[in-house]
């Protein structure tokens, strides 16, 4: 059975005395943690939640976390981890949505408690421990030991397992409906190309609401163990890496960036540090070679995906980024891989009919990995998932070789004097001028080219930048067309939690700021 339940449960039979949690607060072997993840259901039980209920947790990243999530799938229920940088009235939004009758609180954001946030909720709302005890709230620790444990209920494998809220990134937040099925798919599709070890120590370093979080589920079914890193810097995650010897872990480009940038970096000890993954973004190809110079003897992997794809779709190995730095194939660094096996990709035109080998289009996909669709949103689910295959969104081309490249969002594209302009091509080319920290190109309304390109720059520290250097900059590099004619030079960029850049942000400003 491809169920989560299935998969703990071999676990806790291989590997019962091995461990399963590494923590700075608690240790436990994955049969104490079994143990735990009962009382856990039975505490959920308790409260009123049974198979098929939906439940909110609002947590940084802790071994709680994760056990109220497998309690959830331990009873057949459905955690709904949810984004604790969104503001409070889009939190009680999502809450509303899901229908979740009860809320997983880590005391850390008591404030939204507070503030009125889950007031409809109040009577319904389970603390977790983050180091201080709240006035008043109930000891989760002694309800749970307290907790009659709960009996493991089998799922189906096309029953839902986790909703998971999207970023965003262009527009209003979707509850992704991901089933058993689309979660162990996924896991052992990547195990062909992790090659997980039950010594391993996976440290989740993303946020545990973002589907990036999933990837831990490979070391689960192969018995490894995982750490919990509650926020990130370079300092504190590099720590952390060496202190609790860490093995694996995955990182956005923009978390890399800042701990290559990092001192700590040189003085660390990195030596039980085998694999990074990287992904959620794109990453511009001087970094990853001073990546690849910077994580010594660390496997580096690129990923990409989508959390309606439980997440993963495609890999870039190690040995693909060595060629590349070799000389042998340098465009390699600028593709995302190749698609994992199971999973089966197109790219198309806008009437879904398969576009010519290197041409740009819409990337679909089909797999067991795909999710069955968005919660409460028809019309959506009409447009995305069709005729068996995700509308990804994405636009990309595929080279003869099968390698993936990403161009743009769809909704990211711009359309300029009725030339299609792709901003990672002009973002790419900003990025190789010295004094550009970070950039994002979106288009704004322009009355003779119905779009007009607009950068948005932040300098490294010290540098003066100017539009005419930037214009003479990209002249020689990209056809005139595609070149920037207007500039915007800003402190930092508008993110989401997984440093994504919200283009959708920055066209609402300077969309305005131009007319």
């Amino acid at each position: 059975m491809l169920t989560l339940t299935a998969m703990l449960a071999r676990t806790i039979r291989l590997y019962g005395e091995r461990p399963a949690i590494v923590d700075v607060e608690r240790q436990f072997t994955w049969s104490e943690f079994s143990n735990r993840i009962a009382h856990c259901a039975g505490l959920l039980s308790n409260r009123g939640i049974n198979r098929g209920d939906r439940f909110g947790i609002l947590s940084r990243n802790s071994f709680r976390q994760a056990e109220l999530m497998h309690a959830g799938y331990w009873l057949g229920a459905i955690p709904v981890p949810v984004n604790y940088r969104l503001a409070a009235s889009e939190i009680k939004a999502i809450f509303k949505d899901a229908n979740c009758g009860l809320i997983a609180v880590e005391e850390f954001f008591d404030d939204f408690v507070a503030d009125g946030c889950l007031d409809h909720l109040s009577d319904h709302i389970v603390w977790i421990p983050s180091g201080g005890k709240q006035q008043g709230a109930s000891d989760y620790e002694e309800e749970l030991q307290a907790a009659r444990p709960a009996p493991m209920r089998e799922a189906s494998e096309d029953d839902d397992a986790l909703l998971l809220y999207t970023g965003g990134t262009t527009g209003q937040s979707k509850g992704v409906r991901l089933s058993h099925r689309n979660i162990v798919a996924n896991a052992f599709q990547l195990s062909f190309l992790v090659r997980p070890h039950h010594s391993d120590i996976y440290l989740h370093i993303p946020p545990m609401f973002h589907s990036a979080d999933l990837l831990g589920t490979t070391h689960t079914i192969a018995g490894g163990a995982h750490a919990y890193l509650p926020q990130f810097t370079p300092e504190i995650a590099l720590s952390t890496i060496e202190s609790l010897r860490a093995t694996h872990a995955m990182l956005t480009p923009t978390m890399i960036i800042m701990t290559l940038q990092d001192t700590a970096l040189a003085r660390t000890d990195l030596s039980s540090f085998r694999q990074l993954l990287y992904g959620s973004s794109p990453m511009a190809a001087e970094w990853i070679q001073k990546a690849l110079s910077g994580f010594r003897d660390v496997e580096i992997i690129q990923a990409y995906g989508l959390t309606e794809t439980s997440p993963i779709l495609t890999i870039l190995p190690m040995a693909e980024h060595q060629e590349a730095m070799a000389g042998e194939n340098s465009s390699l660094l600028q593709s995302v891989g190749r698609p994992i096996p199971g999973v089966e990709m197109r790219i198309v035109d806008d009437n879904a009919v398969d576009v010519p080998i290197d041409a740009a289009g819409e990337i679909i996909v089909r797999g067991a990995n795909v999710s069955k669709g968005y919660l409460n949103r028809p019309d959506e689910n009409r447009v995305s998932f069709r005729e068996g295959w995700l509308h990804t969104g994405d636009i990309g081309r595929m080279n003869n070789e099968g390698y993936l490249f990403l161009l743009d969002r769809k909704k990211d594209r711009v359309i300029t004097g009725g030339e299609n302009v792709y901003s990672s091509e002009v973002e790419a080319c900003l990025y190789q001028h010295p004094d550009v920290h970070e950039c994002a190109v979106v288009g704004v309304p322009d009355e003779t080219y119905g779009e007009a390109l607009l950068a948005v720059v932040v300098t490294t520290p010290g540098a003066v930048l100017t539009d005419a250097m930037l214009i003479a900059h990209c002249r020689d590099r990209i056809g005139g067309y595609k070149i920037p004619r207007l500039y915007q030079f800003v402190d930092e960029l508008p993110k989401s939690a997984m440093n994504k850049i919200l283009k959708n942000e920055l066209r609402r400003i300077f969309s305005a700021h131009n007319s």
